[in-house]
């Protein structure tokens, strides 16, 4: 059992190529006082597959995007595309993986999910009706399903206020039938395993590890009852040791409360343990997406290559690629590196294009949609031929 997501043509979505979230100099930025060299509106060439996600087998569509995309304004005519028609869903029961460099984009794709950036383009639906948040009470009511993680716990909690006050306030906020907040403060911390629960209620968070941090923003996140939860980078500011014990937190919740989960991150190896579906994100867009175990020991994208190939794992994750073209002769040195890069996102064509060794002009002038592969893969690259010949032959 499987659901496609609708993927929408580039023609739907003007104003050129998206980069990255954070205004950064890697992102791909347009003058609109200069003519480009290429038509931004025409860039993606065909329509975007409609692609069949495995997540779909765990239970109901809960939040899906369709043809998402962020345009920031710089000044002076330029224009950051920071998400460029990003389409997937979020289902009950399954976790989403958005896999990508910093820099890639990931990150407002959950904040334009969370609501805390409005959206240039495209449709975001909870269970099937249509969001539009203007702030309020219908804001209220949207942030009682969908719960933001952040980053950094100790950034995002009041150092001047304890644990209990963090916790209380969701509580009382979002359930307000709730006679004694205590006692849900409680239940909440021993949900996240920090018991006993009475010596944490009191403590501030200098006073807790990285660990016991992160798992009061989690509690903070499940006071509201959501049906969807988006984890930004959830593990990367925690020591190593901990990082597989705070997944395992994670995919425990999941289980137990039914969650949408969306698990961003730039580790794709975690990825491959915690995720059902991968997409892989890089210069705004999404440029390989399928089966967490598919991806990641069969590649297609050059870009998902290469971060697989840079990426430590204890099974040996990436040595497929020991024969791969990308790898291998054409750009790359070390494992994870490209000879041709230029530090970011092509302005025009393919975003991958100036860094990618099998680039020829027509990448450089026109963005490849996502071409099936199989039923619930797809990758947006002119050259699959060459960089995945056993993928793009049908052998899926």
């Amino acid at each position: 059992m499987s659901g496609p997501i609708g993927g929408v043509p580039a023609s739907g979505q003007p104003g050129g190529l998206p980069g990255s979230l954070e205004p950064n100099s890697e992102a791909p930025v347009s003058d609109a006082s200069a003519a480009p060299a290429v038509n931004a509106d025409a860039e993606q060439v065909g329509e975007a597959a409609v692609v069949e996600s495995v997540a779909a087998a765990r239970g109901p569509l809960m939040l899906e995007a369709v043809g998402l995309g962020k345009d920031f304004k710089l000044g002076r005519g330029a224009v950051l595309h920071a998400v460029r028609n990003v389409s997937f869903g979020l289902y009950q029961g399954a976790v989403v993986a958005l896999v990508g460099e910093s820099g890639s984009g990931k990150s407002t794709v959950a904040k334009l999910l969370a609501g805390q950036e409005r959206r240039t383009h495209g449709t975001i639906t909870l269970e099937g009706k249509p969001v539009e948040i203007h702030g309020g009470g219908a804001f209220r009511r949207y942030k009682r399903q969908v719960q933001y993680v952040f980053q950094d716990p100790f950034g995002s909690l009041n150092p001047v206020h304890t644990v209990g006050y963090h916790l209380t306030r969701p509580v009382k906020l979002h359930q307000p039938e709730v006679k004694d907040a205590r006692k849900a403060v409680m239940a909440l911390l021993e949900q996240v395993r920090l018991t006993p629960a009475d010596q944490f209620v009191g403590k501030y968070p200098h006073e807790l590890s990285g660990g016991q941090r992160q798992r009061v923003s989690f509690a903070r996140g499940l006071a509201a009852r959501p049906t969807v939860l988006l984890a930004d980078e959830p593990v990367s500011m925690l020591d190593v040791s901990i990082r597989l014990e705070m997944l395992n937190l994670l995919d425990d919740l999941r289980k137990r409360l039914s969650l949408a989960l969306l698990y961003i991150t730039h580790d794709i190896a975690s990825a491959r343990y915690f995720a059902d579906e991968v997409l892989v994100m890089y210069g705004g867009q999404i440029v390989e997406r399928g089966p967490a175990e598919d991806v990641t020991q069969r590649p297609a994208h050059p870009y998902t290559q290469l971060l697989i190939a840079s990426a430590p794992d204890p099974d040996n994750l990436g040595s497929v690629l020991k024969s791969a073209n990308v790898a291998t002769g054409g750009g790359a040195g070390r494992a994870g590196t490209v000879k041709s890069s230029t530090g970011g996102p092509a302005p025009t064509g393919c975003p991958f294009s100036n860094r990618c060794p099998l680039a020829e002009d027509k990448c450089k002038q026109n963005n490849p949609a996502l071409q099936l592969l199989s039923s619930n893969r797809a990758a947006a690259c002119w050259r699959l031929d060459v960089a995945a010949p056993q993928l793009a032959g049908g052998t899926v």
